[in-house]
């Protein structure tokens, strides 16, 4: 691989050393890696019933390197939301951000949603995840893998961080900025990023990391806290960020990360005189408790990873946005004959009906009007009220477990019926039915877990697999 000399004299000075050890790093392909979706199934059951040869990812407790040669994405548990396919130091910055349930998260840069989605698993389906991207055809893939993972308690947006902090400053708890950066950690797995580095460096790239630190600084609430993380290794997307943020109203501190074995220290000394000219002794100090992440050291790509907290002292905060006269809850006489069918309830509070479309709103956004704002979704996208009748959503078969609903076909996922459902077919499940052969809506498993609707009539299941997602 040929890399840009400038990148390599950067690399020599970061490293001294050990930079004849990261150069022999590239001669390495890299790792694949899987991340198991904890909403749907614990780590080691997963590990249990895998088709797939795993080995865990120290620095995450649902994270594995993959074989090579593993078909992951091909498999029926993968159209199931079982798993995320994510480079394994990429699962880091999710990893390192304290979540807790109930709480309100934004993730700023999500496509195409590695992170949001091991957001969203640890949430629980408590709380609200923000997850927004400012390109709206990325901001799509985006969605699909919040609803294949079973996501409800979501909104997804595609707007800048400014027009977002005008509608959620002082508002969530957590934020994670993964950072469009110039990749140069990223060289060895994809080298056409190295052509994106000669046109747009790290000085390009620094100018819109300040923007999104001082946008996200405003939407967290005192006491909150921020992970930023980059695929790069320039200071000056780096340290020189996390220095910036220390600047900023609302007395931030660099929280230490856990210790992992092979990651480094941050590196204040690499910061250019005027990068760092305000900074305290004890703010230089704190910029060493950020996280180097070098592919000669560990078995994964490049990554920065910096905690940071914001302090208690309150702050003035713009009103919140009410609710408008659209956003009121709704009886929906369809949902109501539907959801018999189900053994979990949803709040009737939560309705909300737009264009024919029945959404469960998180309770976060029940008074908080979102009106102006471009968003993709709102809640947990339930179904379509057509005339007398309610069609289920992908979103919501996605969202429940199979001993949430009253009637369902569970196929193993041996059975080749289950890639002809994925290919959209009907089906003949009537060694599947047992005593309850009565027609209607079925829940559509593998090995217990959801992927879909079916209609069941006359013994034959007519397939109802959402059509954008057929293999």
């Amino acid at each position: 691989m040929q890399l840009p000399k400038e990148f390599l004299e950067e690399m020599k000075q970061i490293l001294g050393e050990e930079y004849g050890a990261f150069l022999e790093s590239y001669e390495h392909s890299g790792f694949r890696g899987l991340r198991v979706n904890t909403a749907k199934s614990k780590a080691e059951e997963f590990e249990r019933i895998s088709p797939f040869s795993l080995e865990p990812v120290p620095w995450t407790s649902n994270g594995f390197y993959l074989e090579a040669d593993a078909a992951a994405s091909k498999h029926p548990f993968y159209a199931a939301g079982l798993y995320y396919l994510q480079e394994p130091s990429a699962m880091t910055p999710a990893a390192c951000l304290p979540v807790q349930e109930g709480d309100r998260v934004l993730d700023l840069c999500a496509a195409p949603g590695g992170k949001a989605t091991e957001l969203a698993s640890r949430l629980h389906g408590t709380g609200l995840l923000v997850a927004n991207d400012i390109s709206n055809s990325r901001a799509k893939g985006l969605l699909k893998n919040l609803e294949l993972f079973g996501a409800g308690n979501i909104l997804v947006t595609s707007e800048t961080p400014g027009r977002l902090a005008s509608y959620f400053e002082g508002f969530f708890d957590k934020i994670l900025i993964d950072a469009p950066c110039s990749g140069e950690g990223m060289f060895r797995k994809e080298p056409a990023m190295v052509k994106d580095w000669m046109e747009h460096g790290p000085k390009h790239y620094s100018e819109i990391q300040k923007e999104i630190v001082e946008e996200a600084a405003k939407m967290l609430r005192p006491g909150g806290m921020i992970l930023y993380s980059t695929c790069t290794f320039s200071p000056r997307e780096n340290e020189a960020a996390i220095a910036h943020f220390l600047e900023l109203p609302g007395d931030f501190q660099v929280i230490p990360l856990p210790k992992q074995e092979g990651f480094a220290e941050g590196r204040p000394d690499l910061l250019q005189a005027d990068e760092a000219k305000d900074l305290s002794d004890e703010q230089r100090e704190q910029l060493q408790h950020c996280a180097r992440i070098y592919p000669h050291r560990i078995k994964g790509e490049g990554h920065f990873v910096a905690l940071l907290k914001k302090g208690t002292a309150e702050e003035p905060r713009l009103k919140a946005k009410a609710a408008g006269k659209g956003n009121k809850t709704v009886f929906c006489e369809e949902w109501e004959a539907f959801s018999k069918l189900l053994g979990i309830s949803i709040e009737k509070e939560s309705l909300r009906l737009y264009d024919k479309k029945l959404y469960s709103l998180p309770r976060d956004l029940w008074n908080h009007s979102i009106r102006g704002l471009r968003f993709l979704r709102t809640g947990l996208y339930l179904g379509d009220v057509e005339k007398k009748r309610f069609e289920p959503s992908q979103a919501l078969a996605m969202n429940l477990k199979k001993e949430d609903c009253r009637a369902y076909v569970d196929f193993p996922a041996d059975d080749g019926r289950v890639l002809r459902y994925l290919k959209g077919e009907t089906l003949d499940v009537e060694d599947l039915l047992g005593e309850d052969a009565a027609p209607g809506w079925r829940l559509v498993c593998v090995e217990g877990f959801p992927l879909g609707w079916g209609k069941l009539v006359n013994g034959s299941l007519r397939n109802k697999y959402y059509a954008g997602w057929r293999w």
